[in-house]
């Protein structure tokens, strides 16, 4: 996540925005809201902006039917359609020449020669995704369930913004019904496969500095259970000699992570190649991002690369840097830690969240099934 300045929030015009949009998002600003809550909340009402402009419906006529509609049109991903449209329009008519430089520090000229790359490659050209576009579920036209209720609920906590500072609303709060999500049998990878992958990149990957790179992020997830963004965030100066990493979380809770003594070793054989200034634990080894002065390795990197050792490892339950986060929870139940401990060790506020993340496994259920079981054993 890049450094946001709420001055650039307030005054870009490239999005659609609501009647007091500005103030909201200024509100959460001072509340304190983490930058990535704050970006989030200003792109997730600009979709309902551009929505109601496109249905030429101004905010105070909105009905009940409208959000229905709103359901149905971010479900259809028309949200991200919008975005791939202005992106195109962008590159393909550049005021300065073929060298107009977009935000993510791609040149127009580079980002047509990816894009012909891939028309080559001989598959459909992909779609330009943007950061609340990914697909969760196998149908890349629909967007999924809890993405959805995520934009809902921004649009939720806006209305109660408008409550709450007397400001004229159409609708109470209440009326942003979220959707139904559909349950799922919770799909947790075995210790052996989570190991497998986690190992992976010193088999995997033949540059040195990248193997052992990733084999330390990878260990450092598994060892600590700590979230993607919390993991890229982490500072060298953070870890001391005993393992023990002092982090800043979601909602800028900060918790102590402690790390195993494999993932230890791993950290250390990786920075005793590293011959830079940079306070990031985990840097780049090329592209865009060394040109800053604190580059670090992206999410996008690391779940891709979790994807393709995955696939290169044929395990068959899908695991990403969440679901290692899901596994080292479930792994510390199954062995009899205190839940209240792991709600700390995840830094969860409540500890009915820390319920969600553990996922007894079949083989766990298995055998406590023939262990506990008050007929199961035989004379």
């Amino acid at each position: 996540m890049r450094k946001l300045r709420i001055e650039d929030v307030l005054a870009d015009t490239s999005l659609a925005k609501l009647d007091k949009q500005n103030e909201f998002i200024l509100h959460l600003f001072n509340d304190n809201y983490s930058e990535e809550t704050v970006y989030n909340y200003n792109r997730d009402l600009s979709f309902f902006a551009e929505f109601l402009k496109e249905n030429s419906t101004p905010f105070d006529r909105i009905t009940k039917v409208t959000i229905t509609y709103f359901k149905g049109w971010i479900k259809q991903r028309r949200h991200v359609q919008k975005k791939n449209t202005k992106e195109t329009a962008k590159t393909e008519n550049p005021k300065n020449g073929d060298k107009v430089q977009l935000s993510n520090g791609v040149t127009v000229a580079q980002r047509r020669t990816d894009s012909t790359e891939d028309s080559k490659k001989g598959g459909k050209m992909k779609k330009q995704m943007y950061k609340g576009g990914y697909v969760k579920n196998n149908n890349p036209e629909v967007l999924d369930a809890m993405s959805i209720n995520r934009i809902l609920v921004s649009l939720r906590n806006f209305m109660k913004f408008l409550v709450e500072f007397d400001y004229e609303t159409p609708l109470a709060p209440d009326a942003v019904q979220l959707v139904r999500v559909p349950k799922k049998k919770p799909q947790v990878p075995t210790l052996e496969e989570v190991l497998a992958l986690v190992e992976s990149p010193s088999s995997l990957e033949f540059d040195d500095i990248i193997r052992l790179r990733n084999r330390a992020m990878l260990e450092t997830l598994l060892a600590t259970g700590m979230r993607i963004s919390e993991l890229l965030s982490v500072n060298r100066n953070q870890l001391n000699s005993d393992g023990k990493l002092f982090i800043t979380g979601k909602g800028r809770k900060q918790r102590f992570a402690y790390l195993t003594a494999r993932a230890t070793e791993h950290i250390q054989a990786y920075l005793q190649i590293r011959n830079d200034p940079y306070p990031a634990l985990f840097i780049p080894t090329r592209g865009s991002r060394l040109a800053g002065s604190d580059p670090r390795v992206s999410t996008n990197y690391l779940q891709m690369k979790i994807a393709e050792y995955r696939r290169l490892l044929e395990i068959v339950v899908p695991i990403s840097a969440h679901t290692i986060r899901h596994a080292f929870a479930t792994y510390l139940a199954e062995n009899g830690a205190n839940p209240a401990a792991i709600q700390v060790l995840l830094g969860h506020e409540s500890l009915q969240t820390t319920t969600r993340y553990v996922h007894a496994s079949d083989k766990f259920a298995e055998e406590t099934h023939h262990e506990y079981h008050p007929v199961a054993v035989t004379d």
